[in-house]
């Protein structure tokens, strides 16, 4: 066993908890499942695999992270974070085995980011631009925290040096399209709230890390012309990044995650705005 300490985020997760507990437990012997409240068969499958349970209640991903890293007794100074649908990679794992044989990782170095690798009713999705999309998910106690946003938020690292892992997290999404477009519904409310009324985001747009340029990239599109962006989006991602390779599910992921999704977000957002304007008057 790897000297990690893994947390996962539930919520009736029955779906896909069990692939990634199975995935975790092969490494960790500390395994720690948060959950928000499941119904379903979520904590059967998480006591099954031996992991230890806490029930809190959810506000955002932010703040249900930020308390399991300041709350949860982890028996190790390394720490993996993923949800109920993400699971370490055989690839992965042989490079953690690796990373921490014989003296583990450099001392300079807090915290690694991990290439996600989003599955989509089965599908790899490798092109679009979704492959490789790098996360914070691995880092020393005390040395990582979760940006508290409603929306887009990401782990960061509060000192000390970060590196890039080559194996993949798997993103395993198996949600109905109506649990998934409902969610994304959610989150379109949760974008608006923070383009309107930003917060304190941590990570700040720029060169330096793989979310500091994807952030930067994500202000350059907010620049562009409301509702056309969605479309330009689209057209770049399907066509250009060649996302029309990824073959059926490929198509109806790229429609509804980056057209059907970001023009969602631009309509609130028009909405919204005209909201205001009805009521300043």
């Amino acid at each position: 066993m790897l000297p990690i300490s893994v947390v996962i985020l539930t919520y009736n997760a029955a779906e896909t908890i069990a692939a990634t507990l199975a995935s975790a437990t092969a490494f960790s012997d500390d395994v720690h499942v948060v959950d928000s409240g499941s119904t379903d068969a979520t904590l059967d499958i998480a006591r099954d695999a031996g992991a230890k349970i806490v029930a809190h209640p959810f506000e955002h991903y932010g703040a249900q992270r930020n308390w399991a890293i300041d709350t949860l007794p982890l028996k190790h100074e390394w720490q993996l974070h993923l949800d109920a649908d993400e699971r370490v990679s055989d690839e992965l794992a042989n490079e953690l085995r690796a990373l921490f044989a014989d003296s583990g990782p450099p001392p300079a170095i807090a915290g690694y980011f991990i290439p996600r690798l989003v599955h989509f009713h089965r599908q790899p999705i490798r092109h679009g631009g979704m492959w490789p999309i790098y996360h914070m998910r691995l880092f020393r106690r005390g040395q990582g925290h979760c940006e508290s946003r409603k929306y887009d938020q990401h782990f960061y690292l509060d000192g000390g040096q970060s590196a890039l892992l080559k194996g993949p997290m798997i993103d395993d999404i198996r949600l109905t399209l109506t649990e998934w477009t409902a969610r994304h519904n959610r989150w379109a409310d949760a974008e608006v709230d923070e383009i309107l009324a930003p917060s304190s985001g941590v990570v700040a747009p720029g060169n330096i890390t793989p979310v500091g340029r994807k952030r930067a990239l994500r202000a350059r599109y907010y620049q562009a012309p409301l509702f056309w962006r969605a479309f330009g989006l689209f057209i770049y991602r399907y066509v250009f990044k060649l996302g029309f390779l990824d073959g059926r599910w490929g198509l109806v992921f790229f429609v509804l995650q980056t057209f059907w999704f970001r023009f969602l977000v631009d309509a609130k957002l028009y909405e919204r705005m005209k909201g205001e304007v009805a009521r300043g008057k």
